[in-house]
């Protein structure tokens, strides 16, 4: 399924994040936006993605981004293609290694932002369902449906 496009000003709002991290102002999205740094698998010319971090681990550190537009997101490919990336967040910045999340540990992630959100929840519900496809209604089965559907990456510093 080809990815949804977006209009202009949607793609200004999405963008507003990549213009802070480019002015050195990422540290006002905290832990709540990430930029990854990759290199394009056929160029070799470096990338920049910013992703919104759907769960930050303290303990480990780890900070989880989900694949809104599926495995052929080209900044997925590229990290799949060449296991280099970086990874700013806040106003840290580190060569990360990565991983894919199961079912099982996507769905609790799921669960644990909406719970963080829930105030939010029906907007939230609105753009799921506009990136599945499908009408996203926040329940258990919906999850382990978009757990399956959508990759789900974990970033950490490298050690």
């Amino acid at each position: 399924m080809a990815p949804p496009r977006l209009n202009a000003a949607l793609r200004r709002v999405f963008r507003a994040p990549a213009v802070l991290y480019r002015c050195r102002c990422g540290w006002l999205l905290g832990n709540r936006f990430l930029m990854l740094e990759h290199k394009g698998r056929r160029t070799r010319r470096t990338r920049r993605t910013v992703l919104e971090v759907m769960r930050y681990r303290r303990d480990v550190p780890e900070w989880t981004v989900m694949c809104a537009f599926g495995r052929d997101a080209d900044w997925l490919r590229n990290i799949e293609a060449r296991a280099e990336a970086v990874v700013l967040v806040g106003a840290r910045r580190f060569s990360a290694r990565w991983r894919l999340l199961d079912v099982e540990e996507a769905a609790a992630v799921i669960a644990q932002y909406e719970r963080r959100n829930r105030f939010m929840a029906p907007v939230v519900r609105v753009g799921i369902s506009w990136l599945a496809g499908w009408r996203y209604d926040g329940s258990e089965v919906a999850r382990r449906r978009l757990a399956a559907e959508k990759p789900y990456i974990a970033f950490r510093p490298k050690a």
